[in-house]
């Protein structure tokens, strides 16, 4: 149940608990208040009628009886004791009080009818239901008004809070500068984490930039030092550490491109198949490419199994961007292979009812870490015990390349042993923000 509801059920909760604890109380005491002064009454009108019976013997004209038809049984054997009392009965002749007591041998007794009495409260009672409906009627919608207002603003705070974690480091809730309820003070520390978030998220940026584009020019010097050495078996070492350093550079830059939000897409129309055969051969990497064309015909699926150095003209044609598509399935593909087992395969699979494509690659190692199918990819953290083996960013460009393009990269681990990382690509091509 919605916030705005649950107000609403409590506000109604509370205003019928508070006139029903209202009309009980006003009742008893209405009801007491006239039961006592009934019986102050009758006990007025017995006294005087006790005098004038021992004065004049008779009770006539004294509004009481003797030995009256009706007297309740219980107050009868009280005065044949000796006693005298009152009690209020509701027997066939209506409400009423009585009070009785000894007369020379008899019972003298007065009745005080009630019925006007009892009915008066029956009205009192009928009155308190309406004024207690009215006052529903009333209020509830009040509190609904207020429910809602609170319930917008909190869905603001949320959706804000959503932006956020999505990468919009400019959303903001837009608070008073003074906040008035707790709401305001939530929505002020919302728009204070978010301006901290994004001044120490741009200076990371900032940093990692800085960083690969100084390590650029020295880079270069090592590149024309590793050249000119000699050959042999330690400059071919070298050479191999100087391309590694070099790539890392590369992948810094663009993490740092991706961070900022530069890369544009440039989408075309994309047979799938033949760029992610492409993408596979440029890894230099084994890898068998899967195209799967699923039919609306329901005769069942057709599939053709390409090298990875080819493949034929794919139905599988979405409109994205060739060139990060290839970055993408190649760093999965290499990632495949580094942290995983053979052999890797990878999939291509039309789905006719939203004309999506899927580019699954899968090796059979021990699957991906807990952490990343938690938290994804997390940069210099590739989650193997040796060392030495990656820097993370391998998946962290993917992902990021993917978001570019308007597709989704999810992470699984196979039942039957292995990684899988799925590629959704949209039939239309991702919207340019500027």
């Amino acid at each position: 149940m919605a916030l705005r509801w649950r107000i609403a059920a409590l506000v109604a909760v509370a205003i019928c608990a508070v006139a029903t604890a209202v009309g009980v109380l006003v009742h008893h005491a209405s009801r007491d208040r006239e039961l006592s002064q009934a019986r102050d009454a009758a006990r007025t009108t017995l006294d005087r009628a006790a005098v004038i019976y021992a004065r004049t013997g008779s009770v006539q004209g004294s509004g009481a009886e003797l030995d009256a038809r009706g007297l309740p049984r219980s107050l009868g054997a009280l005065v044949a004791r000796g006693h005298q009392g009152t009690e209020f009965t509701t027997g066939e002749r209506g409400p009423a009080m009585w009070a009785a007591r000894p007369a020379g041998g008899q019972v003298l007794s007065v009745r005080v009818d009630l019925s006007v009495t009892m009915r008066d409260l029956a009205a009192l009672d009928t009155n308190i239901v309406v004024a207690g409906v009215l006052t529903t009627a009333v209020v509830l919608p009040l509190g609904v008004l207020s429910a809602g207002r609170m319930s917008r603003r909190l869905r603001t705070a949320a959706g804000t809070a959503r932006r956020i974690a999505d990468g919009d480091l400019d959303a903001r809730i837009s608070a008073p500068a003074r906040p008035q309820d707790e709401i305001a003070e939530i929505s002020a520390a919302v728009d204070t984490m978010a301006a901290a978030l994004q001044q120490r998220l741009r200076g990371e940026q900032r940093f990692t930039a800085d960083v690969a584009h100084e390590l650029r020019t020295p880079l270069m010097g090592l590149v024309t030092a590793a050249e000119l050495l000699p050959e042999g078996e330690a400059a071919g070492y070298v050479r191999d550490r100087v391309r590694v350093l070099g790539s890392l550079v590369e992948d810094l830059l663009e993490i740092s491109r991706l961070d900022a939000g530069a890369e544009r897409a440039d989408p075309s129309r994309c047979p799938v198949g033949p760029a992610v055969a492409q993408a596979v051969a440029r890894t230099g990497l084994a890898a068998a490419t899967t195209v799967v064309e699923e039919a609306g015909s329901g005769d069942g699926p057709e599939s053709r199994e390409e090298s990875a150095g080819g493949a034929d003209d794919d139905a599988a044609v979405v409109w994205t961007d060739p060139r990060r598509l290839e970055r993408i399935v190649a760093n999965l593909v290499v990632n495949a292979h580094r942290h995983g087992r053979a052999p890797v395969t990878v999939t291509v699979a039309r789905h006719p009812r939203d004309a999506s494509v899927t580019v699954c690659v899968r090796d059979r190692g021990d699957g991906f870490p807990q952490s990343l199918l938690t938290d994804g990819p997390q940069r210099f953290r590739t989650g193997a015990r040796e060392r030495g083996t990656g820097h993370g960013l391998g998946l962290t460009i993917s992902q990021g390349q993917a978001q570019v393009i308007g597709a989704v990269l999810s992470f699984a681990n196979c039942p039957g042993g292995g990684a899988v990382a799925t590629l959704r690509l949209p039939d239309r091509p991702a919207p340019i923000h500027d």
